[in-house]
């Protein structure tokens, strides 16, 4: 009770809600199925109401689903974007009541004491919610009761509402599934002929908390409001947004970019708190002329030190045209990741905050994407040894090692004349002629054979690190079984 208000609880169950986010975006005339690999095979997670009345039913074999139904129409299952969907689902709820919880994956809880009113009353509150989502394509069945267990049974197996007060008179047909019992206690129950809430009522606790638990009567309880079930409704994300209007407008660097300090101050705060760092920050420079510049600054790494962070900003606001000057300042962390705290040296910490800041400004000017740094593979083949990806988005790693010497510049193979399976004494490359002082090897290396790879057709590589008379140290190989010298490397 509640000010003298008796609770009432919505339960929104959406029993097709996977298939129906799907087609929302592309409709299908027939029987249709979402698929997901299960129980080493693909089997059916979601169908629509045709496919439904064939005879389809959820985990069968997608297989089988086929043979017995060769019309039936599928994609891929995704878990990911159903969860989001049901999210959205939430926050469109909030129109009925401030209070709304998801119910597992397909579900949502409503809290509607007190709002009924503000919609004439609890039947036209529910009308409205079943001719919205039936506009939206979206199935759904409600549950009207004055708590959340029984509003869940009633829309999970007996669509309807609960009057206030009597919820055994209600729910007392319903079978024992609908108190959300696992499949093994409901077995259980069954075989000893409890198979409806009312057999559950009437029959003596004691001797069904022995056999059974107490979850078989908590949930026996809570479905006929004698203990109390909260709804949890998912609390928004932390909004990293701050703004700041100026009674009169400034135009200089040095005003725009303190202004931006103090933002940064509560912006960063704010990141302290949640244990995260902002990637990406946008700020925003409204003039008095209605027009706004727009200054992004993306991080080497993510950052929560407004000291740090301010001095990146300088280069982009000295490049804004503050035109009859700025009334208006936002500042937005657009992109926010984890950032939990480590124990490092000074020593470390020092160089690594420099060289991430080395590469914030001059990702600022040619883009962080196009500062690169190469990675260590395991692979005995030279081209494949290594990796070049983007050094702000990866961490360096260790392991360079090798047996034998690898040349510091690598290129691919470039022909060149030679006979024998020795270093030609003379042979010309990129039109210069050498002259062999020093051969080492052969290094007999072999193509990985579980990959496709065209330049290695011509069989296993002989390598020789060849020393010249002109000052030149080159990595040249040879290819037995189809003759031939290359020239691939060349070391410092």
């Amino acid at each position: 009770m509640f000010g003298g208000i008796r609770k009432r609880v919505v339960s929104m169950w959406f029993p097709r809600l996977a298939s129906d986010r799907v087609l929302r975006a592309r409709p299908v005339d027939g029987p249709f199925a979402l698929t997901l690999n299960t129980k080493n095979a693909n089997r059916l997670y979601c169908l629509n109401a045709k496919a439904e009345r064939l005879g389809l039913h959820r985990d069968m074999s997608y297989s089988d689903a086929r043979a017995f139904c060769p019309e039936l129409q599928s994609r891929p299952a995704d878990p990911a974007a159903d969860m989001r969907f049901l999210q959205a689902l939430q926050r469109w709820a909030l129109r009925y009541c401030p209070w709304v919880g998801i119910d597992g994956t397909d579900g949502l809880n409503l809290d509607i004491t007190g709002s009924a009113h503000l919609f004439s009353g609890e039947a036209p509150m529910l009308a409205d919610m079943r001719q919205r989502l039936m506009r939206a394509g979206v199935a759904v069945r409600l549950g009207l009761a004055d708590s959340r267990g029984a509003a869940w049974a009633l829309a999970h197996y007996g669509e309807g509402v609960c009057e206030p007060g009597k919820p055994l008179e209600t729910l007392g047909a319903l079978p024992v599934t609908a108190l959300r019992l696992e499949p093994e206690l409901v077995t259980g129950l069954q075989r000893l002929g409890l198979r409806t809430i009312s057999d559950l009522e009437t029959t003596d606790r004691a001797p069904l908390a022995r056999r059974f638990g107490l979850t078989l009567l908590r949930r026996l309880d809570q479905a006929l409001g004698r203990q109390n079930e909260e709804i949890s409704p998912l609390s928004d994300p932390p909004h990293y947004g701050v703004r700041m209007t100026m009674p009169e407008p400034i135009g200089l660097v040095d005003d725009v970019m303190g202004v931006t300090a103090q933002l940064l101050d509560r912006i960063c705060g704010k990141l302290q708190e949640n244990g995260a760092g902002a990637r990406i920050l946008c700020l925003t420079l409204s003039r008095v002329d209605q027009e706004a510049r727009t200054v992004e600054l993306r991080l080497a790494r993510p950052l929560r030190d407004a000291q740090r962070i301010l001095p990146l900003f300088a280069r982009g606001v000295a490049d804004v045209d503050a035109g009859y000057g700025i009334d208006r300042i936002r500042l937005e962390a657009v992109e926010v990741l984890p950032l939990p705290p480590e124990q490092v040296s000074h020593v470390a910490s020092v160089c690594k905050d420099q060289l991430d800041d080395l590469m914030t400004r001059i990702g600022t000017r040619i883009g962080l994407e196009n500062i690169q740094r190469f990675q260590p593979v395991d692979s005995h083949v030279p081209e494949r040894a290594f990796s070049v990806v983007p050094a702000a988005f990866s961490e360096p790693r260790g392991g360079w090692t090798s047996f034998r010497p690898r040349p510091i510049r690598m290129f691919p193979p470039e022909p060149i004349m030679g006979q024998g399976n020795r270093p030609p004494e003379r042979f010309h490359w990129r039109r210069m002629s050498f002259t062999t002082a020093r051969a080492r090897g052969p290094e007999r290396i072999a193509a990985e054979w579980w990959l496709e790879d065209d330049n290695w057709r011509s069989g296993v590589r002989d390598y020789w690190k060849v020393d010249t008379r002109q000052g030149h140290r080159l990595w040249l190989f040879h290819t037995p079984q189809s003759p031939g010298w290359f020239v691939q490397g060349e070391f410092a």
